[in-house]
């Protein structure tokens, strides 16, 4: 007798609710990592800060090139999960697991030896040159680890299991800020290693995660079994990772790059202003989590449901979904509209200029927050149907032919200056949201019925 799966039956709320909740919880306990990092960081001085801020997106970029290959880990499980194949399931986890690894040592190896030559290439001036190459190059040996808990968190949400990970994540958080200014400032026999110090604490809470996580995918308890022999690279499977994974990744990689240029936009008004932009870009970065949590639970439901060939529950859980992430974001952005300034204040504490143009960007870009929630919800619908290309083309549109352009043109060509850079975020979150729904109601993504099993 089949087994019964909750999460193509039953009221899609529940489902909903189940599987976003959780994964909500598990994204603002990591970015509690940066906010942690950033609020030490905050008490060296805004030079510390900036030279983070400076080198996140970079990270994020590479990051992202190959974080795009575990979604595609989550579709095919979510899909296999659906359909009722433990076997196929299995054995996608097992080449999701083996690919990333490889692909991980080599961004690792990659990043650490280009530190320098990129800090410099997205203009980090002498004061903060060497801070954020050091910082970069010490993150950079931890991508391995970083790597292996992503795929195992993506992994574990493609069949629902959404718990396991939050309870890893949260006790690593608070180890994180144990070892944050154990690493920082130094004390006893460790030294202080200054900004470096925040990736130092951040490597060792990777490893214990990674290997956690690892540990209990080739355990195979909880609904995953992974083995060696089934990581031997079989071309058809790597096939079609790559084939959902490649355009996930250019999605990410174009997100994290726009990101980055945004950055070498904001690193020509001077160094208040990096502190300022890193400042309400982690502020909001926090708010917009449950936007991203939202969207992760839609990618599984979605594909589960296809994978059951359910495709009118698939439909209703993005209306639903849609509807969640726009009223209750646009609620969340009123709140940040109206604490911007005790909020920026809490992590630059002296410094009036830099929580001034901070609180002014989040104030900017928090009526967006409604419809930045429809656009990721809908992306996520498009990738859990498989359609990942549609996910990337409209990432590419936000950020590549609205937010940057605008932001130039608004920084460089008129007379608002800097805060041009903020403007180009809720102009760019509506054109988005816009053509992602108009995408949606015409409904091609319900023609990209999963094939190939095997």
């Amino acid at each position: 007798m089949k087994q019964k799966n909750k999460y193509t039956e039953g009221r899609i709320f529940n489902s909903l609710f189940s599987l976003a909740v959780p994964i909500i919880l598990a994204n603002i306990l990591q970015t509690a990592y940066q906010l942690i990092d950033t609020f030490w960081l905050g008490r060296l001085g805004a030079y510390a800060v900036a030279a983070v801020s400076l080198s996140f997106p970079v990270l994020f970029l590479v990051l992202s090139l190959g974080s795009g290959l575990t979604l595609a880990g989550t579709v095919l499980v979510s899909q296999y999960k659906g359909a009722g194949d433990q076997k196929m399931v299995d054995f996608n986890s097992s080449q999701t697991i083996s690919l990333i690894f490889f692909i991980s040592l080599f961004l690792s190896a990659l990043s650490y030896f280009s530190a320098e030559p990129l800090m410099k290439l997205i203009g980090a001036g002498p004061e903060i040159l060497a801070p954020s190459v050091n910082y970069f190059k010490v993150s950079s040996l931890g991508f391995v680890f970083l790597f292996m808990f992503f795929s195992f968190q993506s992994l574990m949400r493609g069949i629902g299991n959404v718990m396991l990970p939050v309870y890893i994540i949260l006790f690593t958080v608070f180890l994180n800020l144990i070892l944050d200014p154990l690493f920082i400032y130094g004390y006893g026999p460790i030294p202080g290693y200054g900004v470096a110090g925040a990736a130092v604490a951040s490597i060792v809470t990777q490893a214990l995660s990674a290997a956690i996580g690892l540990f209990i995918l080739h355990k195979g308890s909880s609904g995953i079994r992974i083995n060696l022999k089934e990581m031997q690279p079989h071309l058809g499977t790597l096939k079609s990772i790559v084939k959902l994974g490649i355009p996930a990744s250019i999605e990410q990689s174009t997100r994290a790059l726009g990101m980055t240029m945004m950055v070498v936009l904001v690193t020509g008004f001077g160094s208040e202003v990096v502190a300022a932009y890193g400042i309400g870009a982690r502020i909001l970065s926090f708010i917009v989590i449950p936007a991203l949590g939202l969207a992760i639970a839609t990618t599984s439901l979605v594909g589960q449901n296809i994978g059951a060939i359910k495709i009118k529950r698939a439909e209703k859980v993005a209306r639903l979904s849609s509807q969640i992430a726009f009223f209750g974001l646009t609620g969340m952005g009123l709140l940040m509209f109206l604490f911007a300034e005790p909020l920026t204040a809490f992590f630059i504490p002296n410094d009036p200029e830099v929580i001034g143009d901070a609180s002014l960007f989040i104030k900017i870009m928090a009526p967006s927050f409604g419809l930045l929630g429809v656009q990721q919800v809908l992306n996520g619908v498009f990738n859990g149907a498989g359609f990942t290309k549609a996910s990337m083309l409209i990432s590419i549109l936000n950020l590549w032919i609205i937010r940057f352009p605008l932001a130039y043109l608004l920084s460089h060509k008129t007379f608002v200056g800097y805060e041009g850079i903020w403007w180009s975020f809720p102009v760019s979150n509506a054109i988005a949201a816009i053509v992602a729904f108009i995408y949606f109601k015409q409904g091609y993504w319900k023609l990209r019925l999963f094939k190939g099993r095997h």
